[in-house]
């Protein structure tokens, strides 16, 4: 079994009985889901008076949802569908038939950074520079990255690769100069820490052209592109800027008992106001989206009580 590092959001709720313990397993700590991961573990707390505890590790987290080892897992969605079909990433380990879904979040708008003063304008301009590659504990972040060299027409043959294990770790390369591009969503907290450190990033916006957008898409199913405009929360962006994104999602084992999905489910939807003051991204959240089908993937008994009862799922 893998150790979790582990951060205790919440102690035992107050009153004569312990409240129901449940974890939410993420990436490492300053990503993008790590951070999600936070915000929804205090609304999990104030409003469905769960004992929360959000577990960083290295890698996806998949196996441990799956086993039990902690209860939730906040990925994206072509990540879990390649992990309970046993496809992408997961060839050959077979399928996970017991991977539940509980619902869509919020987009990961992503994107590949240069330093504010660099001459690259496209990603086409990263033929032959220095890009953060292998990703061994990590390798979900490699697919994205070859998608955005994809949608230029180019691959990992055509830069020069610098391996790296995880996303957090590949920041610290461009910090410190070991590479030209930095790969991260947009909004985490690992960016803006890079921005104040390399005085300033710029987002290299992708090709919007269909021919593109399905070499994106050939590498990340589901993924789409959205027009991003500037705002203080968001470093990198000077004008509107076409990115790739994809959904976050949540997802569980289906052992899981419906009651504890039930109320997870529940209080999210119905806290878009506290996930947002913890964690500004969560202003992209469409709480009637939740229940938007996810490729492969069953949704949890739990979740479609809920979002049946809420009118936004048959």
């Amino acid at each position: 079994m893998k150790k979790l590092a582990a951060v205790t959001i919440a102690s035992l709720v107050a009153g004569t009985a312990a409240a129901q313990s449940v974890s939410i397993i993420t990436t490492p700590v300053g990503s993008f889901s790590n951070s999600a991961g936070a915000a929804m573990a205090k609304v999990l707390v104030d409003k469905a008076k769960l004992r929360a505890v959000v577990q960083a590790q290295a890698s996806t987290g998949f196996e441990e949802t799956a086993s039990g080892t902690a209860d939730f897992n906040v990925s994206n969605s072509f990540d879990a569908t390649f992990f309970a079909t046993g496809t992408g990433e997961y060839g050959g380990r077979g399928a996970r038939k017991n991977l539940r879904y509980v619902g869509a979040l919020i987009p990961y708008r992503v994107g590949m950074h240069v330093r504010a003063d660099s001459p690259f304008q496209r990603i086409a301009d990263l033929k032959g520079k220095r890009v953060s590659s292998e990703f061994n504990t990590q390798k979900t972040i490699g697919r994205i990255i070859a998608a955005h060299l994809a949608n230029a027409g180019l691959s990992y043959d055509d830069v020069e690769k610098v391996p790296t294990p995880n996303v957090v770790r590949q920041a610290q390369d461009f910090m410190a100069n070991k590479t030209d591009t930095l790969f991260f969503a947009l909004g985490s907290a690992a960016v803006k820490q890079a921005s104040a450190s390399v005085g300033g990033l710029r987002v290299l916006e992708v090709d919007t052209s269909p021919e593109a957008i399905q070499r994106v898409q050939k590498l990340l199913p589901g993924a789409y592109v959205m027009k991003v405009a500037p705002h203080p929360s968001v470093e990198g962006l000077a004008k509107p800027t076409s990115l790739v994104a994809f959904d976050m999602v949540m997802v569980t084992r289906a052992e899981l008992a419906a009651d504890v999905v039930y109320k997870v489910a529940k209080a999210l939807y119905e806290n878009k106001a506290d996930l947002r003051a913890t964690f500004p991204p969560f202003a992209l959240f469409n709480p009637k989206a939740m229940a938007k089908p996810l490729l492969s993937v069953p949704m949890h008994p739990g979740a479609a009580r809920f979002y049946k009862e809420a009118g936004i799922a048959k």
